[in-house]
C-alpha cells in the first residue's frame, strides 16, 4: 500500500469512527435533544432519528471500507455491498418505525467487527 493510500484509509477510519461515535451518542442519549431545546429548536427533535441512524450506518460503512483499504485491497471491492447494506439497514429501521433500534445498530456493528476479523485473518494467512 502506498503512503497516500495509507493516509487516505487512516483519515477515512478516523472520520468513520468519529461520525459513528457522534451518531451513537446522539441516538442513544438525550444529549442532542437537550442541546436543541436549549437553542430553541425543540421542534426539530422529532426528526432526528431519520438523520442520525442513517449517519450511524453510513459511518460504519466508511469504517468497513477503510479497513478493507488497510488490509491491502485484496479481493473484489466491497463498496457496492457496503452501500446496499447501509441502505437496507437504514430503510429497515425506518420501516420498523425505530423498533429494535439498539439491536439493529448492534447487528450493524457486529457485521463491521466480523468483517474486520475476516480481513485480519485473511491478511495473516496470506503472509504465512
Amino acid at each position: 500500500m502506498s503512503e497516500i493510500d495509507k493516509q487516505k484509509s487512516d483519515k477515512m477510519l478516523k472520520g468513520g469512527l468519529a461520525g459513528g461515535l457522534f451518531a451513537a451518542v446522539c441516538c442513544f442519549t438525550p444529549l442532542l435533544v437537550i442541546a436543541f431545546t436549549g437553542a430553541g429548536l425543540a421542534g426539530l427533535t422529532g426528526g432526528l432519528d431519520y438523520v442520525l441512524f442513517p449517519l450511524l450506518f453510513g459511518s460504519l460503512g466508511i469504517v468497513a471500507l477503510a479497513l478493507y483499504m488497510q488490509a491491502g485491497n485484496h479481493g473484489p471491492s466491497p463498496k457496492t455491498l457496503i452501500t446496499v447494506l447501509v441502505v437496507v439497514f437504514s430503510a429497515g429501521l425506518i420501516w420498523l418505525e425505530f423498533k429494535y433500534a439498539l439491536r439493529i445498530s448492534l447487528a450493524a456493528l457486529a457485521l463491521v467487527l466480523a468483517y474486520w476479523y475476516y480481513l485480519r485473518s485473511a491478511k495473516t494467512s496470506a503472509v504465512s
